[in-house]
């Protein structure tokens, strides 16, 4: 990577900066700047960093900002705001590339074209194992296995599981769910699994599933056919017809997905990538095509500065997007044989060089296309155009609901920031409280928050609100300031919803109270109807406790609903999984001195947890391991009930 990633280094020059610095001597800084390969970045005078860029030759790209000619006004507003700049040598033009995307990936800054969604994509993965699993992975590739991908989404994984799961019936549960089994599960009854882990298949009949499954996801799925076909023939030859007839089934499934999933066309490996831009506003779809099957597509909204150019976009996306990296440098994108775009983009040679390089075979960058390629290319911006105005569309009718929920409330300021709390839990357990919030485009998932309640008396629901309000605004507390300095820690949103009727609204009116704040948000309860029906919920104003109903067919009502729903389940799934992991632990690990040998010999020995609990003391004395004493006392703790 870079020769030199320390900015201290002499090969690196700063310029230093202070916030009063207002102006920045650009001919001193160029007097001394090298000419080497390297990254640069460019910082205001409140030290943040506004641009990044990487140059072949350092000293000659950053002269050109300083020319009285410059002809771009996005590049003069840039300009004027600089007061520092800092580089980075790195060895090679390539290195340089990575090191500025990381750079951009980290600080976000305001004049690069800037690729929100760095989520790595899912993959199918069968692992390395006496008895393979199939099933889905994200992340680095630590496990030992073949994997399959990338998906577009996490959905195209599993609808493929279910698929393969009604081909070929290989395991897709846990090790641990596979280990501990005893007798067959629901899935071999189903006929979606051949249950390896109690011996219903050998090991070599087995693998020979897995083997098919490989080839049909690597798409020889007529490969697979063939060798169907001919285990067919011979368990037939051999008058085994029950076998026969299961190879006779696999073949017709097979042969309706080939039907379904199979393009008409021939190219192997390709992603398309199509743009759609109105203005300032861009769309980027992206096409995967994988073993001549049309695997998905995702798009993105890229954040662009004005007078971008689409090669300026489509390069910074390539870059961005195929050239990611993880925390030790290893490139994570996940690269494929060709990258057809529209237009030709300026850095293609040295994209193409690096991205061979990062994968280890030859990638193409293809433009001018003809033929199959142009009609994927016309697709992939029609669905980008599609997308773009899908997109619009939405934040169109979420920009009316604010604005008919502020006829409502009359703020001053009007509705930028709304945020929701409830409270889930089953009979006061595993008590989690949510915190949701939407701005004028929508929900703003990246500051959602749940929280486990704790050190409250169990089903106390005014409790559990008062404990959300001071983890989400507390730090209030301990550094009292007024609304306009929050946003140095947090933005202060103008409504709060409370999912509740008036106890849980006094106890966020008692809370607010306690801040003190010069302006405090405006605090709505949302009680529900008495037949708890849509469109009977009541608002609830804090202070007066004075009492709105709008009509059903409100828009300012249906953001309410919106918003509250959103809530309920946000709460609702962080409370079924901290339910689903409490179900899920054996009340053996409870006990005091009874470890993990202790539990596998006494669940190894009886047979199971239920026989555990059926046992006397003299069954549970009897289990190797277990002395009489240890015996009353597991059979005391299991029954103290």
């Amino acid at each position: 990577m870079p020769a030199n990633s320390h900015d201290k280094n002499n090969d690196s020059v700063k310029n230093h900066k202070s916030a009063k610095v207002t102006t920045f001597d650009s001919e001193a800084f160029l007097r001394v700047v090298t000419n080497q390969a390297g990254v640069y970045r460019m910082y205001d005078n409140q030290q943040v960093i506004i641009y990044v860029g990487k140059a072949k030759q350092l000293k000659k790209r950053l002269a050109s900002y300083f020319r009285k000619d410059v002809g771009s006004n996005k590049t003069r507003a840039l300009v004027k705001q600089i007061s520092a700049i800092e580089v980075t040598v790195t060895h090679t033009e390539g290195e340089a590339l990575i090191l500025e995307n990381n750079y951009i990936k980290k600080y976000q800054p305001k004049y690069n074209i800037l690729l929100r969604d760095d989520k790595s994509y899912p993959y199918l993965l069968i692992t390395a194992h006496k008895h393979p699993k199939l099933g889905l992975h994200r992340g680095g590739k630590k496990v030992k296995g073949d994997y399959f991908g990338p998906f577009p989404t996490v959905g195209a994984v599993w609808e493929s599981l279910r698929l393969m799961q009604k081909i070929f019936p290989i395991r897709q549960c846990e090790d641990s769910y596979y280990r501990a089994r005893s007798r067959p599960c629901l899935q071999y009854q189903l006929g979606r699994c051949s249950a390896p882990c109690v011996d219903k298949i050998s090991v070599d009949d087995y693998q020979d599933q897995v083997n098919l499954a490989k080839l049909f996801l690597q798409g020889k799925s007529t490969t697979v056919i063939e060798q169907l076909v001919a285990k067919m023939e011979l368990a037939s030859s051999e008058l085994n017809f029950e076998l026969a007839a299961k190879y006779r089934d696999q073949i017709v499934t097979l042969r309706k997905v080939q039907q379904q999933q199979f393009v008409s066309g021939h190219v192997a490996e390709l992603d398309v990538v199509g743009l759609y831009r109105e203005k300032t506003q861009v769309c980027i779809h992206l096409l995967f095509i994988r073993q001549h099957k049309i695997l998905g597509s995702k798009s993105y909204f890229p954040t662009v500065p004005s007078e971008s150019s689409d090669s300026e976009i489509l390069e910074a996306f390539i870059a961005q997007h195929y050239l990611s990296t993880d925390g030790q440098g290893n490139v994570q994108g996940n690269i494929p044989k060709e990258i057809v775009i529209k237009e030709h983009i300026e850095q293609a040679k040295e994209l193409t060089t690096l991205l061979s390089e990062q994968a280890e075979f030859d990638v193409k960058i293809s433009t001018n296309t003809r033929s199959e390629r142009a009609q994927y290319l016309k697709l992939a911006s029609t669905n980008a155009q599609s997308a773009l105005i899908s997109k619009n569309s939405h934040k169109q009718s979420m920009l009316a609901r604010f604005m008919a929920l502020n006829e409502v409330f009359e703020l001053e300021g009007g509705i930028n920031r709304i945020e929701c709390f409830d409270i889930s839990h089953t009979m006061g357990q595993q008590t989690i409280a949510s915190n949701v919030v939407f701005n004028q485009e929508g929900p703003l998932k990246t500051d959602y928050r749940r929280y486990n309640v704790f050190g409250i008396t169990p089903g106390d629901d005014y409790a559990a609100m008062a404990f959300a309000l001071n983890k989400r605004y507390g730090k209030l507390k301990a550094n009292p300031v007024t609304e306009q300095d929050f946003s140095a820690l947090e933005k202060l949103p103008d409504i709060v919803f409370i999912d509740g009727g008036k106890g849980q609204l006094a106890e966020a009116e008692g809370f607010f109270n306690q801040l003190a704040l010069t302006k405090s948000p405006l605090l709505v309860g949302v009680a529900k109807g008495e037949s708890r029906k849509p469109g009977l919920e009541t608002l609830i104003l804090a202070g007066s406790h004075q009492l709105i109903s709008l009509p059903a067919t409100s828009p300012a009502l249906h953001l309410v609903q919106h918003i509250r729903d959103e809530s309920h389940r946000f709460a609702i799934a962080g409370h079924r999984a901290k339910r689903q992991k409490v179900s899920k632990k054996s009340q053996l690990e409870s006990i005091e001195g009874i470890g993990a040998k202790k539990r596998q010999s006494l669940l190894k020995y009886l047979g199971g947890l239920q026989e555990v609990m059926q046992a006397d003391i003299a069954a549970l004395s009897k289990v190797p391991g277990i002395s009489q004493v240890l015996a009353e006392k597991i059979y005391n703790a299991l029954h103290e009930k």
